[in-house]
């Protein structure tokens, strides 16, 4: 599963990855964790791509009462499709989710070690995600989102069975593109990375605590992975 990440490259740098349009700007985040604003990019009605905040834990259109629902944080890629939280969402919102890497645990509960999984090159990468609007009776408005994940290729394995799917930037317009409305023509990017994509590093504790948000929570403990 995915349940936290982090981005902090520069906001030019990030839009220069992604082709959006529309000039956002937004702080280095080391510790983003579900419930919080975030930013995706997705393709606008008029044509082109735009970021765009939205909520950390998506909410079914059908739900009557957000406040009841437990949000949907991740989203299996390969029953997706068939389930009525997510199938809607595959086929017609996609977006991607900008990132500098994510977060993965080790350990029993209360000793868990924290791990940084991230480019081996540096910089941004697209997480897949779906995305969804919720319209109250009162006319209020609320914008969710949930990462879709696969299985843990060789490298991410000996941190858990399940890694978020990253979507190569030649392949941003496709996954964006939901105009056919199936998930036939993206089926194949639901596949777990090569594995020379990524480096691990564990680092410090600090990360456990969601409200801990700083460098500080990045700084490596023992040496670099590089499987």
């Amino acid at each position: 599963m995915c349940s936290r990440y982090t981005l902090t490259s520069p906001p030019e740098a990030v839009r220069a990855y992604f082709r959006y349009a529309n000039e956002a700007e937004f702080p280095p985040r080391y510790n983003i964790a579900p419930s919080q604003p975030v930013a995706i990019v997705r393709d606008t009605p008029r044509g082109g791509r735009e970021m765009a905040l939205v909520r950390w834990g998506l909410i079914p259109s059908w739900v009557k009462d957000p406040r009841a629902f437990k949000m949907l944080v991740n989203a299996r890629s390969e029953s997706a499709v068939d389930k009525p939280s997510f199938r809607a969402g595959l086929r017609h919102k996609r977006c991607l989710v900008p990132a500098d890497g994510f977060y993965e645990w080790t350990g029993n509960a209360g000793a868990k070690r924290p791990h940084l999984v991230r480019p081996r090159q540096g910089g941004p990468m697209g997480l897949a995600a779906i995305y969804e609007n919720w319209l109250g009776a009162d006319g209020s408005e609320i914008e969710t989102m949930a990462i879709l994940t696969t299985g843990a290729n060789a490298a991410m394995a000996a941190l858990h069975d399940r890694m978020p799917v990253i979507i190569p930037p030649e392949h941003f317009d496709l996954w964006l593109d939901c105009r056919p409305g199936t998930t036939a023509d993206i089926a194949h990017l639901l596949a777990s990375p090569p594995e020379d994509l990524l480096d691990i590093v564990e680092v410090s504790r600090k990360l456990n605590n969601p409200r801990n948000e700083g460098p500080e929570v990045q700084e490596p403990v023992g040496t670099l992975t590089l499987l």
